[in-house]
C-alpha cells in the first residue's frame, strides 16, 4: 500500500476485537512514532502503553459520560496515552511547539497503527488531572492526547474532505 492509499483508508474506530497487540507491531509503530521531526529535534513526547483493564478504565473515567471515547478505550485491548515535556520544545511568535511536536508523533503513531492493520482513534477530550493522577504523571509534563489501540471490529467508510480548491492557494491567499 502506498502513503496516499493509506490515509485514504485509515478510519478512527471505535470498537475493537478482544484480540492482543503483537510486541512486534508495538514496537513497530512506538518507533515510527520517536523518528517523527521536532523543534530544534527536542523530542518532546513520552509515551505510556496500558494494556491492563484497570489502566483503561481509569482512562475512560478521565472522560465525560456523554463522550464517545469511553467505549473506544474500554473496548481497545492497549490505550496510548502520548505527553508532553514543556521544557523540551519552545514558544516561538505565539506558537506552541511542543503541541505540533507531539501531534506530529502521534500522527506517525496512528498511522504506523493503520499500516500495520491496527485501529486507533485520537483522544483528546480528558481531564487531564484525572489521567496525570492515574499515571502518575509529574506536574511539569502535560498529557496531551492517548487512542486505543487494536483490531477493528467495525468498518468505517471514508469521510467527506473539502475540495482541493477550498484549501490550496497559489502565491498569495486566495488565489486559485
Amino acid at each position: 500500500m502506498n502513503f496516499l492509499e493509506l490515509v485514504q483508508t485509515r478510519r478512527s474506530l471505535r470498537t475493537y476485537l478482544d484480540k492482543p497487540v503483537e510486541q512486534e507491531k508495538l514496537e513497530y509503530i512506538l518507533e515510527c512514532a520517536r523518528l517523527a521531526p521536532s523543534w530544534k529535534n527536542m523530542q518532546c513526547w513520552r509515551f505510556i502503553v496500558i494494556d491492563e483493564a484497570a489502566g483503561r478504565a481509569a482512562m475512560a473515567e478521565s472522560m465525560g459520560e456523554s463522550n464517545p471515547g469511553r467505549k473506544a478505550l474500554m473496548s481497545a485491548p492497549m490505550v496510548i496515552v502520548l505527553c508532553a515535556v514543556p521544557t523540551e520544545s519552545e514558544v516561538w511568535e505565539g506558537k506552541d511547539n511542543m503541541m505540533l511536536d507531539a501531534g506530529l508523533a502521534m500522527e506517525h503513531l496512528i498511522l504506523a497503527a493503520a499500516e500495520q492493520g491496527l485501529g486507533t482513534c485520537w483522544q483528546g477530550l480528558f481531564t487531564e488531572e484525572k489521567v496525570r493522577t492515574a499515571l502518575n504523571v509529574p506536574d511539569d509534563v502535560r498529557v496531551v492526547a492517548m487512542t486505543p489501540l487494536g483490531y477493528a471490529a467495525e468498518e468505517r467508510r471514508p469521510r467527506p474532505r473539502k475540495a482541493m480548491a477550498e484549501i490550496v492557494y497559489k502565491g498569495k491567499w486566495g488565489q486559485g
